[in-house]
């Protein structure tokens, strides 16, 4: 997803904090002993890691000490610091923009994993949905100026589609989810007349949200080298293609589809009014199988990609690696944390892990002993992209104009036309200042 954690300047943090924090890791691995040190985010993880961990030295002499520091701002700062001083621990995550990454990888943290994945025949390789190996992984080609290779490991996948009520749809005698953007329009509108409920709620004062409707939309409509022609400069935001992509969001605020509040209605907003009914159609992440089931255990639900407005091209979704994990290069341990991570990868731990925390496995062959709603997002995965993995990215102030244009077309100040037209204006001016 769009959404970008932040990274204080290490300058304006408290240097006894953070010296103190990294000098505990060397200390833990010093002295030659069979440690692998990890540092983490993910709060709903810690008790799983813990005892997989105690599971791991049992059975092979290895102590694992998994080290939680949240949220998640704080932990990106932790590991920015530590980087500075070269004190990371043998394993742990980066979170941020693609150039984030690579200036880990630049600085010499990062451990190159291509050659481990491709041991016997790729077959650690192997066991991954490919859409989430690309997540973490540098084309030749790269910008960044990357060798080839895959740098992180990725413990669970995600994607964005849409869910619909199974026992709404049933009482107006629909069996089979919406296939096509008419077939949807319709039943949302029979939703609100028929049973007095809203067609489709999203977390769209989540802007990022908005981001990804419209950009799956686009690859629908216009298929994804056009999209990536726009991005480059090739092809302007007037063309008709892009104004068809605008206009949609005007179709949906003229049939009254929209949940009322949508473009301040957070995403947690947005799934409890879909857990309690009162939603037809929403569109949420893989993670919304946990929520779900938290809010109303009895709810009856599908999952769908979006339906589709042209034939020509497939529908893409947002997806990918949720939480990877890096081998610090410089470890003295990096063999033991390669193989901890091959182990904790492998289809036991992964269904394990699945089963505890209701995330999506990273693991292919794991997806047929978890929770079937998870398997159903799992289907979709050939269908994800992600703007980590898209060989140019748009500008920030581009993607800002972007969404208020949809924005401004949602509640009736401005036509398609117009947005189009202002979106190319602020992307002419970045391309020229970029030139």
């Amino acid at each position: 997803m769009r959404k970008i954690y932040s990274f204080v300047s290490i300058l304006s943090l408290s240097a006894v904090f953070f010296v103190s924090g990294c000098s505990s890791t060397n200390q833990e691995n010093a002295g030659g002993a069979k440690k692998v040190v990890v540092w983490h985010w993910v709060t709903d993880r810690e008790e799983s890691f813990k005892k997989l961990a105690a599971e791991y030295e049992q059975a092979t002499g290895v102590k694992v000490v998994f080290q939680l520091y949240a949220p998640s701002d704080i932990y990106s700062q932790k590991v920015m610091a530590a980087a500075q001083v070269q004190a990371l621990p043998d394993i742990f995550g980066i979170l941020g923009e693609k150039k984030v990454f690579a200036s880990f990888i630049k600085a010499g943290h990062v451990l190159n994993l291509t050659p481990y994945l491709q041991e016997n025949d790729g077959a650690w390789k192997k066991v991954f949905f490919p859409k989430a190996l690309v997540v973490n992984e540098f084309a030749a080609d790269n910008p960044y100026g990357i060798e080839y290779g895959v740098y992180g490991i990725p413990l669970d996948v995600m994607n964005i589609q849409m869910v619909y009520n199974k026992s709404l749809l049933k009482k107006l005698g629909v069996n089979v989810p919406p296939a096509t953007w008419e077939e949807f329009i319709t039943l949302c509108k029979r939703l609100k007349k028929e049973l007095g409920v809203d067609g489709f709620a999203s977390g769209w004062g989540e802007t990022w949200l908005i981001d990804c409707f419209a950009s799956s939309y686009a690859f629908n409509i216009m298929g994804e080298e056009k999209v990536f022609d726009t991005l480059r400069g090739k092809v302007p935001y007037t063309d008709p293609q892009w104004v068809q992509v605008f206009s949609l969001f005007k179709r949906m605020t003229a049939e009254g589809i929209l949940a009322v509040g949508m473009l301040t209605m957070g995403n947690k907003e947005a799934e409890r009014a879909f857990a309690n009914e009162k939603v037809g159609f929403s569109m949420n992440g893989s993670w919304g199988v946990n929520v779900y089931r938290g809010m109303n255990p009895s709810l009856q639900y599908g999952v769908m990609l979006p339906p589709k407005v042209s034939e020509q091209y497939p529908m893409r979704i947002w997806g990918g690696a949720g939480t990877s994990f890096m081998v610090n290069a410089r470890s003295k341990n990096k063999e033991e944390a390669v193989k901890f991570l091959q182990w904790l990868t492998a289809k036991e731990q992964q269904i394990r892990l699945s089963q505890e925390t209701v995330n999506l496995p990273a693991n292919k062959d794991s997806v047929t002993a978890i929770d079937p709603m998870l398997t159903a997002f799992a289907q979709a995965m050939d269908n994800v992209t992600h703007p980590n993995v898209w060989p140019v990215q748009e500008s920030s102030e581009v993607i800002e104009s972007f969404v208020k244009g949809i924005q401004s077309i949602i509640i009736g100040e401005k036509s398609p036309a117009q947005v189009a037209a202002e979106v190319q204006k602020i992307k002419t001016l970045t391309m020229k200042e970029k030139n």
